[in-house]
Order: C-alpha cells, then sequence, then structure tokens
C-alpha cells in the first residue's frame, strides 16, 4: 500500500489525461481535472504529478519534447512513490485509425450517391493493421520506461494501466460507431493486440499491470454503461465528445481497478 501524502507521477497520453471531461485543468494538455490520476490521488491521500498529455508517444515519456512540456519522465524523481503508465496507443495509431475510419465512412455514405466504387475507396484509405514489428517495437519502449522509471525511482511501485476497452460484444455498427461489420473486427483486433503489449512490457520489466481492457469490454460502445464514448462531430464545446475515449464512468472504473491494484495486488 502507498502511504498518504506519498508521490505519484501519472504518465502517459489522453486515456489517461482525459480530454473532454470536465473540469479541464490544462487546455493544452487535454487534462482533466477527473481524470483517473486525480481520481487515485484523491482517494489515497496522494502528492499528485500529472503530466499525463493527449497525442503523447512512449517518445514523449521518454526524450521528446510535446509543445511546451518536457518528456515526461523528468518528472519522476527519488522521492516517487507512485508511478502509472497509460500509453502506447499513439504509437499504434489505435485511436487515430478508429477515427480516421469512422470520418470517412461517415464521408462516404453520401458518397454512394455517385456510385459503391467511390465510397468503397473512400473507406479504403484507412489501414486498421500495424506489423508484429509496431507491437514489438512498442513494447520494447513500455518496457524501456519503467527501467528508466526505476532507475530514477527505486523504490516506487510501477503500474502499467491499460486501455479501456471500446469494441465489445455488445457494439454494433449505428450512429456513433459509424464502421461496418468487416472494419470492426480489426479495430478490435488492433485492442486486443495493445493489451498484449501492456502485458508483455509488464512480464520483460516486472512492472506490475492493471488490465482494464479485458474487465471493460462489457461497458464498451454499445452497452448499457459504456465507459467510454463513441463517434461525434461535434466538439465537447458544442455538446459532443471527443471521439472513442474514456469519459467520467470510465475514468472513475480505472481509479477503482488501480487503487484495488495498491490495496489488494493483482485482481
Amino acid at each position: 500500500m502507498i502511504a498518504s501524502g506519498s508521490r505519484y507521477v501519472a504518465l502517459g497520453s489522453s486515456f489517461a489525461a482525459g480530454p473532454g471531461i470536465s473540469p479541464v485543468v490544462d487546455k493544452a494538455a487535454g487534462r482533466s481535472g477527473r481524470n483517473y490520476p486525480r481520481l487515485v490521488a484523491e482517494r489515497l491521500g496522494l502528492d499528485l504529478v500529472d503530466v499525463t498529455y493527449s497525442g503523447a508517444t512512449t517518445a514523449h515519456l521518454l526524450t521528446d519534447r510535446q509543445d511546451d512540456a518536457a518528456p515526461q519522465i523528468d518528472a519522476v524523481g527519488p522521492e516517487t512513490a507512485l508511478v502509472t503508465v497509460t500509453a502506447g496507443g499513439n504509437d499504434l495509431e489505435y485511436i487515430g485509425a478508429f477515427i480516421r475510419g469512422s470520418l470517412m465512412n461517415t464521408l462516404a455514405k453520401p458518397a454512394t450517391l455517385f456510385g459503391r466504387r467511390v465510397a468503397n475507396r473512400i473507406r479504403a484509405r484507412v489501414s486498421y493493421l500495424r506489423d508484429d514489428t509496431a507491437y514489438d517495437e512498442t513494447t520494447a519502449r513500455l518496457a524501456e520506461i519503467v527501467r528508466e522509471i526505476r532507475d530514477r525511482a527505486p523504490s516506487a511501485r510501477i503500474l502499467l494501466v491499460d486501455y479501456l476497452a471500446v469494441i465489445g460484444p455488445m457494439t454494433r455498427p449505428r450512429l456513433d460507431v459509424p464502421l461496418n461489420e468487416e472494419q470492426l473486427p480489426s479495430v478490435a483486433l488492433m485492442a486486443d493486440r495493445l493489451a498484449g503489449v501492456f502485458a508483455a512490457a509488464a512480464e520483460q520489466s516486472g512492472a506490475e499491470l492493471v488490465a482494464v481492457s479485458g474487465v471493460s469490454k462489457e461497458h464498451a460502445v454499445g452497452s448499457a454503461e459504456p465507459w467510454t464514448t463513441g463517434f461525434s462531430l461535434r466538439s465537447p464545446r458544442l455538446g459532443g465528445v471527443v471521439p472513442y475515449h474514456p469519459n467520467e464512468a470510465g475514468m472513475r472504473a480505472v481509479a477503482e481497478y488501480v487503487v484495488r491494484q495498491l490495496e489488494d495486488g493483482p485482481a
């Protein structure tokens, strides 16, 4: 268990930052005041340093600046007692491909007026699959992040928190998931392989794994209580959502699983 008042550093991309969830505490980073790191810190009374940043890749965690922000790893020091890491999806263009595919399908629908061939050409502009090398490289980078954290904070607990499921058994093509029955399995495969990246990185590095990807499939888009958003062309300011990202319920669920891990060990 992490003692109250301990330093907690949160690293990651938008699935940790929480874009679109009010209140926004850092507009450039798309960082919410109700993301899972904030909820965990409040629950356990931790001293949070939240450097999560929407759009971050593993390179932004390790070596690269993002806008005016330093590499996220710089926030980790000897006094750090807990680090959570949620990153890697942007390396694989996971959600990016999902959003582009949904946009292209939305555009292709009216294009059928010009013929099915035109519509299919629009849909075909998005590829949902990556080769094995991309997944292996992302696994290696996540493991490298863990090793670098351990060098900077030898006593810290390090949790790899993977991605909430967007596609699940109840997800079907519809207005807020504008993909067809042939495209959805490809997105689901990308999600499963990303979950495998986290599991492999945890095994290679010795980090703890919080595998919310599996337990959240029953709460994917189309379920009675979704933990992620669907597709929308409207921004949150106009009543829309950030497509295919955690919602408030999802962030609460991730925080609960992280706290359980810290208090009781792996589920």
